[in-house]
């Protein structure tokens, strides 16, 4: 059985990218040769150079990752409050009860989301 363990987001300006989620995020976990890394639950979320990778993303919805919150709301109203581009505001797919989402923009283009913890089956 796989693990994901880590998401890499590249990006042609790393340095900005990565002081835009210290702002949520707090202090990064590690910094080595440009790659800038935080420690998210049991996982981690890397920052880095590439190459092929210009500009901003042009297809922002092709993936998105999602930060587990408790509390989307309160969050919400933090991270909206740093000037975040807000692209949802706090929503209930499928009009459930028991989930929450909210879906942001970081300054490359990338969509990122607030998620309540999945219901327990």
């Amino acid at each position: 059985m796989l693990d994901l363990n880590s998401l890499m987001v590249c990006s042609e300006d790393p340095k900005s990218l990565s002081d835009f989620y210290a702002d949520i995020l707090g202090k990064s976990t590690f910094e080595n040769e440009g790659y800038i890394g935080w420690q998210v639950g049991s996982g981690w979320f890397v920052i880095g150079p590439h190459s092929d990778v210009k500009g901003k993303n042009e297809v922002p919805g092709r993936i998105m990752w999602n930060f587990e919150t408790p509390d989307v709301k309160d969050e919400f109203k933090r991270i909206k409050g740093l000037g975040v581009k807000v692209v949802q505001e706090p929503y209930q797919p499928g009009g459930g009860d028991e989930m929450w989402m909210a879906t942001f923009e970081d300054v490359d283009g990338n969509y990122f989301q607030l998620a309540s913890p999945m219901p327990a089956e």
